[in-house]
C-alpha cells in the first residue's frame, strides 16, 4: 500500500488544479487567459444555463451538456451545439473531396452531390459537371478562424 501512494503521488502532482480538489477555472477565466483557442471542448455543466440562452435552447441541461461545445475566440467563450448536420468542428475548405468524384462518376451531371457524400463539415454547395466534381459557392460564412460563423454565439 505504501508503494502505490509512493507511485500515485507524484502522478497527481501533474494534474490540473480542479483535479487536485481546487476551484476549477472557469471557461471565461481560461478564455481571458489564452484569448483565442480553436480547441472544441465539452462545456462544464456550470456553462449549461449561458449556452442554453445563447444558442437558444430548452433541452434538458443533460443534453446540452452532451450535445454543446465551448471554444474561445479574442477572450470571449463561444458555444456551439453539435447536431446531425451540424459541425462544430473547422469548416473543410478542400476543393477536391474523393467521394464527390465517385458519385459524380456515377451520375453525370446531377445538379447537387448530397451531403451524406460530401459530408456536413464542407463549406462549399458541390455539383457534377460531366464526371468531375465541381465547388460551387460556399454555403455558408466562415469566421476569421475557419469555423462555421452562425453556429458559434457568444456567451454572456
Amino acid at each position: 500500500m505504501r508503494l502505490a501512494r509512493c507511485m500515485v503521488l507524484p502522478l497527481l502532482a501533474g494534474l490540473p488544479l480542479a483535479a487536485a480538489g481546487h476551484a476549477a477555472e472557469t471557461p471565461a477565466q481560461h478564455c481571458r487567459q489564452v484569448a483565442t483557442d480553436d480547441v472544441s471542448r465539452p462545456v462544464p455543466a456550470s456553462l449549461v444555463p449561458a449556452a442554453q440562452r445563447a444558442l437558444g435552447l430548452e433541452a434538458p441541461g443533460s443534453v446540452v451538456q452532451r450535445t454543446t461545445r465551448f471554444r474561445c475566440a479574442g477572450g470571449t467563450v463561444l458555444v456551439c451545439a453539435v447536431g446531425a448536420n451540424l459541425n462544430c468542428g473547422k469548416a473543410d475548405t478542400a476543393r477536391s473531396l474523393a467521394p464527390a468524384g465517385q458519385y459524380c462518376s456515377e451520375h453525370p451531371d446531377a445538379e447537387s452531390i448530397p451531403a451524406y457524400v460530401t459530408g456536413h463539415d464542407t463549406v462549399y454547395r458541390w455539383r457534377c459537371r460531366g464526371v468531375d466534381a465541381v465547388a460551387g459557392e460556399p454555403a455558408e460564412a466562415l469566421d476569421a478562424r475557419g469555423f462555421v460563423a452562425r453556429l458559434w454565439k457568444p456567451v454572456q
